[in-house]
């Protein structure tokens, strides 16, 4: 976490800080505020009168009375009957950036009883410590010191006022989701010429020493000897080698889930090379692989009684002599032969060895998620990631899981008709399908090397990052994935308890 944060049993009237924080549903102010407004010398009542807030979702008003707190920042939750767990984290997260842009280097929260909707406090809990390391995180170690750097936020307290025993348990959740999600966000951000495949690995075997997770990493001449043919092909344009990561938390002696994400630390296209035009962006290209990395740094604070491997295969995508060229055929992990149509079709090559090695471990299910087409953008905007599978059950866990993690995924098909689409004359497969329904044909490619496990993908290219400051989003990296994983894990966890 970029700071601390913890629950603190007091009553926000009265309480000292430099920003106070009040998450305020629509409508009149509520009678457990009555005392704050007081000492605010009715501040609140004023401005709610007035108009000026009125409690709408995203709403901020920011007010300097006399007294304890010397900011009161005022959040909107929206209307009364539509709060859920996904207003209470957006209302802390847009308290946690407003604390970070303010530059206060402590602050506090205090959502009222009133404004918790039916929301049992557990989850009150995890979503305002979730949401809070959402909004407050940024990135400025690239950065020189300068006099217009603001002051870190330091600490972030959950006023709650004799708040119960799963509140407090619900935000230790929700605070190890958020370092997760900040460990990945920090991830992702890194320009490709720091994450290389060999710092990703890295990363994965500093985690395993933490926290005392299995991890095997194959280099260049292991994975030659794995026969991860697809693999090979991507990387075998850089200077920089590959690497195959494989993390495992045996917190259940169970089947295992595996978590499988796409680790290309620059996609540049290849011999079938982008644009210029925002071609910085493909650092993000391994946001799959952050993503899993994420929820194994929070399963290391969790320790979930559950089963989990992460997959990362790992590699850059470049343009040389030596590329994978247009036309090409190469053989699979799996054996299956694959003809080459687009060099920036790559993310599915090298997801595809990793679902054939994911075999050996006997799941219980699979998911992979990955940065991988254009075309899901499309279809879903930037508000939702895809989600395709072969068994429906997954499918919905998967998709229940986004739903309260406020990752939310929708469900394209896999029907056979679009098979046709990924026939090669050559070879078992080909790469791409063309422009018509991009995002199934890439699920369809994957479906292909998927054997013996219920298997779902997320194609999260809309949502992996967003270069817009949202009122509850920060612009950059998102650490899509995280929570939803963590929420599909524990779910799995509970459900054996």
């Amino acid at each position: 976490m970029p700071f601390a944060t913890a629950v603190v049993q007091a009553q926000p009237a009265g309480y000292e800080t430099p920003l106070l924080a009040l998450a305020l549903p629509r409508g009149k102010l509520p009678a457990s505020l009555e005392g704050v407004d007081q000492g605010t010398g009715g501040a609140i009542g004023r401005v709610l009168a007035a108009g000026d807030f009125s409690g709408k979702k995203d709403e901020t008003a920011v007010l300097y009375p006399s007294g304890p707190a010397s900011r009161v920042l005022l959040v909107g939750l929206g209307k009364p009957d539509e709060i859920d767990r996904t207003a209470i984290r957006r209302s802390a997260a847009i308290a946690g950036k407003k604390a970070r842009s303010l530059g206060v280097t402590h602050a506090a929260l205090y959502l009222p009883p009133e404004a918790r909707g039916k929301v049992p406090p557990a989850e009150v809990g995890q979503s305002i410590a979730e949401g809070l390391a959402q909004g407050a995180w940024q990135y400025n170690e690239m950065k020189k010191p300068g006099e217009d750097r603001k002051p870190p936020l330091e600490r972030f307290d959950l006023l709650a006022h004799g708040g119960p025993a799963e509140l407090i348990q619900g935000h230790k959740t929700g605070e190890a989701i958020g370092a997760g999600q900040t460990f990945a966000r920090g991830l992702q951000v890194l320009p490709g010429n720091v994450a290389t495949p060999t710092y990703i690995a890295n990363v994965a075997r500093d985690l395993a020493q933490r926290y005392g997770f299995g991890v095997t990493v194959l280099d260049k001449a292991a994975i030659i000897k794995e026969k991860m043919g697809a693999l090979l092909s991507v990387a075998q344009g850089s200077a920089e080698e590959p690497r195959f990561i494989a993390l495992e938390y045996k917190g259940a002696d169970t089947a295992p889930i595996v978590l499988i994400g796409k680790g290309v630390t620059f996609d540049s296209g290849g011999i079938s090379i982008k644009p210029a035009q925002n071609m910085e962006d493909m650092k993000y290209d391994m946001s799959g692989a952050a993503a899993v990395l994420g929820t194994f740094e929070t399963l290391g604070r969790l320790k979930p009684k559950v089963h989990v491997v992460g997959l990362i295969p790992s590699t850059e995508n470049m343009p040389s002599g030596t590329a994978v060229k247009p036309g090409d055929v190469i053989t699979s992990h799996l054996g299956k032969t694959i003809e080459v149509i687009n060099t920036d079709a790559e993310g599915r090559l090298i997801l595809c060895d990793a679902l054939s090695y994911a075999r050996r471990y006997k799941p219980a299910a699979v998911v992979d998620i990955a940065t991988l087409t254009g075309a899901i953008v499309v279809a879903l905007g930037h508000s939702a990631a895809g989600v395709m599978g072969t068994d429906e059950k997954w499918v919905e866990e998967v998709r229940q899981a986004g739903e309260r993690a406020g990752e939310r995924v929708w469900e394209l098909p896999l029907w056979d008709d679009y098979r046709d689409l990924m026939k090669s004359d050559i070879a078992d497969v080909k790469n791409s399908g063309g422009r018509p329904a991009g995002s199934i044909s890439a699920g369809w490619f994957l479906r292909e090397f998927v054997d013996g496990f219920p298997w779902a993908h997320l194609d999260i290219a809309g949502t992996a990052y967003t270069e817009r400051d949202e009122p509850g989003r920060v612009k950059g990296p998102t650490g899509m994935g995280v929570r939803l994983f963590t929420e599909l894990v524990l779910a799995r966890a509970s459900s054996r308890a």
